[in-house]
């Protein structure tokens, strides 16, 4: 990865730590990203919420819409990745937010 890149996604990173409310987060994502990469990104931070609950790989495809090959990816992460769900996924359930409690 070049240095310039490096740089750009470091931006991007401080970009998303300095939003201070949801509503400053819910404005930024509708300028990034398309209505469908917000709503691809829900679906799998769902997928990742169903899967840490024990649900198996056919019910979150019927609740979710996602693609076994998504699911997949997800749970890859889930076990195998940088812990950024899980480490999302606690804090949801530290603040009690309604999708931790589902």
């Amino acid at each position: 990865m070049s240095m310039q890149r490096n740089q750009q996604l470091d931006q991007l990173y401080r970009a998303v730590l300095c939003l201070r409310s949801e509503e400053e987060c819910r404005a930024f994502l509708e300028d990034l990203c398309t209505i469908q990469e917000v709503e691809d990104m829900r679906k799998r931070l769902e997928v990742a919420r169903l899967l840490d609950g024990g649900v198996n790989y056919q019910e979150i495809g019927q609740q979710t819409g996602m693609s076994t090959a998504t699911i997949s990816r997800v749970n890859r992460s889930l076990r195998y990745g940088a812990e950024g769900y899980r480490l999302v996924l606690g804090r949801l359930a530290e603040q009690g937010g309604a999708d931790a409690d589902r």
